[in-house]
């Protein structure tokens, strides 16, 4: 086995030297949690010894001003507006600010997929038991022949007591990226609201928010833009905004300033805590950015170039077909894997496959069951920081392990 391993090289992209990855490890899995480069965690770091220095002035005197221009560039990069943005420190916590503000009754439908990520669903499910609404999940059919598909899936479940739409940008465990926009405006103009889970969008996507023109956004930073663990962004509506507070009530709720809007005022300051990876966007947008000579552009487009390419891999490897058209795909793609084995009753938090590929060939990435087990997906997430010979060494070890 060793020797047929030696085939593959730990080949290298030339930009890993920008991250702290474990250089023996084969990481394929920045879409769950993201990975920071060093030079933005360095930016982080000082942001951290200011702070420390003299919190009182750090706090009192230059956090407004750095938070308020870390929101304007991150406003620019995204096609919103700054007063319409607020930090979150992640997309489950804005999922949850909207959700557990907005008031529902028994008459209302609250309308999802069945590719809505786990934690918000569960914050919609909360909230329907809450209320006694009623949560209707729209069946969107995987593998996917078009966007146009899941579209109809969602549109054939709306009904007159639809009050909100909560749908997911790009799915995190099949790794589609829903034709948002279309759904936003006919959705819109039926009246509905639409909430939008685009926790892997930014930095993934070119994204223009003033154009997809939903009532509310929310996305991470800290996974495909690369700021540090613990930078998102809720965006709301500006006739929305009145309604929506935070899941931490502080002092913005009585404060008697008037030189920004009440949502700003709370979402701003919920309680002392580390908000330096929110003021790091900035530098992670630029770090980014500068990678290439064509900036974001070039990179969202070489990631998913290389995700295409790492999908065609792993399908011919496996026999597989590529189960979705190459347009709803972004910088992270699935293959369907053959049954998993039966695991003696045990739930493990990560699959056996998945692990046997970490213990035995230093390969983190994730093998979901989909859409329950027995039946998985592999799914891979391409970085400027991979390389083609990652995926085929991907490709080897799962045919090690599944003797195909």
């Amino acid at each position: 086995m060793k020797n047929e391993i030696s085939r593959f090289p730990l080949q290298r992209s030339g930009f890993e030297k920008f991250w702290g990855l474990d250089p023996d490890v084969t990481f394929l899995n920045h879409g769950s949690f993201g990975a920071c480069p060093i030079p933005v965690l360095e930016a982080q770091q000082r942001l951290r010894e200011q702070m420390e220095r003299e919190p009182l002035r750090f706090f009192g005197r230059e956090f407004e001003e750095l938070l308020d221009a870390a929101r304007s560039q991150l406003a620019e990069f995204i096609g919103a507006d700054a007063s319409d943005l607020v930090f979150v420190p992640n997309a489950t916590t804005g999922v949850n600010a909207v959700l557990r503000s907005l008031k529902f009754t028994s008459d209302d439908e609250l309308l999802t997929t069945d590719h809505e990520y786990n934690a918000c669903r569960n914050v919609l499910d909360f909230v329907a038991n809450q209320t006694g609404a009623r949560v209707v999940v729209a069946k969107v059919p995987f593998p996917l022949d078009s966007p146009e598909k899941a579209l109809a899936a969602v549109m054939e479940k709306v009904s007159l007591k639809t009050r909100l739409a909560l749908l997911d940008h790009i799915t995190s465990q099949t790794g589609l990226i829903f034709p948002i926009q279309q759904l936003v405006h006919q959705l819109g103009e039926l009246g509905i609201d639409t909430l939008i889970d685009g926790a892997h969008a930014p930095g993934m996507l070119p994204l223009n928010l003033r154009e997809i023109g939903p009532t509310y956004y929310t996305g991470n930073c800290h996974k495909w833009l690369c700021a540090p663990k613990g930078a998102a962004f809720l965006y709301v509506r500006r006739d929305r905004q009145s309604q929506i507070r935070p899941t931490t009530i502080s002092h913005g709720a009585n404060s008697p300033r008037s030189d920004r809007s009440r949502f700003q005022l709370e979402f701003d300051w919920m309680g002392t805590d580390d908000p330096t990876a929110y003021l790091c966007v900035r530098a992670a947008i630029k770090f980014m950015g500068s990678l290439l000579e064509g900036g974001w552009s070039e990179l969202m487009a070489q990631n998913r170039a290389m995700a295409l390419a790492a999908r065609q891999i792993l399908c011919e490897a496996l026999g597989e077909t590529p189960p979705c058209p190459d347009e709803t795909i972004g910088a992270m793609a699935v293959v369907p894997l053959p049954d998993a084995a039966p695991n003696s009753g045990k739930t493990p938090l990560i699959p056996l496959l998945q692990d046997a590929l970490f213990k035995e060939f230093g390969i983190e990435v994730p093998v979901i069951p989909w859409p329950a087990a027995p039946k998985q997906l592999i799914r891979i997430s391409a970085q400027i920081y991979n390389t083609q010979a990652q995926y085929e060494y991907l490709a080897f070890a799962l045919a090690q392990l599944l003797g195909t």
